[in-house]
């Protein structure tokens, strides 16, 4: 990982600092017009519409949250969030009127120092493709393109398959349940670990994670947002993660664990099931067209090590999209 005194720091009086409570609304406005003008939105405000993504990474891990302040107002903001051996970074958004500025090379300041002290395996981001623009500035940190990755949703047609969720699990035997789930996550990718997922998805009310069990152990978990105050947004079943159990039979415990993705969001009164997937995964791209999953956003991961193996192989069975 490139040492963070190797960064060099552009001359202005702009400020990075943690993000408090009170910038939460500046933070989030600045994200949705950020995105917004980028992608062309009528009214860039309106990007994302009932979805929250600001305030529910802040509140799951308010210590890896940034802000930019220039002279004296926030411009930008930036959150770290670790998979254990695995982590990821974004969205880093700044304001348009400080675009050019230097603010996102001062955001990744922290942010690779967050890394550095994680000791992971491998960390990486979400980004736009078509954009010299970002790619550029991730590059010079040492983020290099990969895959592309494509954010897909079908309609909710009715409830396909049985599912489990980990609010059913007794108080008593979560500790051991989170567990279990570490080892099929570990055998995906060592030291993989969703525990934080869980949890925030499961203290905030934001959503629950779908567990595929056979004989009482795990096959395939996915951490799934619902609805409006979520990272879904109104009407919607978000998978932020969801993988299987690698190996022979990974196939079909892939279908199946969709299946209970889109059980779980049926019975949630949900209309649209969305999950990312990275074409690096090329026969779990292909079962989700097949399933009728449509392309509603491309994006291109970006890795710190590309020589380091990952989880993004023909042979993985994971949903996620790194936004």
């Amino acid at each position: 990982m490139r040492p963070v005194s190797a960064v060099a720091k552009p001359a202005g009086a702009v400020k990075v600092r943690r993000l408090e409570e009170g910038d939460l609304d500046a933070a989030d406005r600045i994200m949705r017009v950020a995105f917004g003008t980028f992608r062309g939105v009528p009214e860039p405000s309106t990007a994302f519409g009932e979805a929250q993504i600001v305030r529910t990474r802040f509140r799951a891990a308010p210590e890896h949250a940034w802000v930019a302040e220039l002279d004296g107002e926030v411009v930008g903001s930036v959150f770290a969030t670790r998979w254990g051996s695995f982590g990821f970074f974004g969205p880093l958004t700044t304001d348009p009127s400080s675009w050019d500025r230097g603010v996102g090379s001062r955001l990744m300041e922290p942010v690779l120092e967050t890394l550095e002290g994680w000791g992971l395996r491998q960390a990486g981001l979400f980004t736009f493709p078509g954009s010299p623009k970002h790619i550029g500035l991730y590059q010079k940190f040492g983020f290099w393109p990969r895959f592309l990755t494509t954010v897909t949703a079908k309609p909710v047609t009715g409830r396909a398959g049985d599912h489990a969720t980990f609010s059913e699990v007794p108080a008593g035997e979560r500790a051991a349940a989170l567990v279990a789930i570490r080892g099929l996550t570990d055998a995906v990718f060592p030291g993989l670990d969703l525990e934080h997922e869980i949890l925030a998805a499961d203290l905030q009310g934001i959503g629950d994670t779908v567990l595929l069990r056979r004989e009482g152990e795990p096959e395939g978990v996915a951490v799934c947002h619902r609805g409006a105050g979520s990272e879904a947004g109104g009407g919607a079943c978000y998978v932020k993660f969801g993988a299987v159990r690698p190996g022979a039979g990974a196939p079909d415990r892939f279908e199946r664990l969709l299946d209970a993705c889109e059980s779980f969001a049926a019975d949630s009164g949900l209309e649209r099931l969305v999950a990312g997937v990275n074409t690096g995964r090329l026969d779990a791209y292909r079962r989700m067209l097949h399933r009728g999953f449509r392309t509603e956003l491309i994006g291109i991961s970006m890795r710190l090590r590309p020589e380091v193996a990952d989880f993004d192989t023909p042979d993985h069975y994971v949903i996620d999209d790194l936004r």
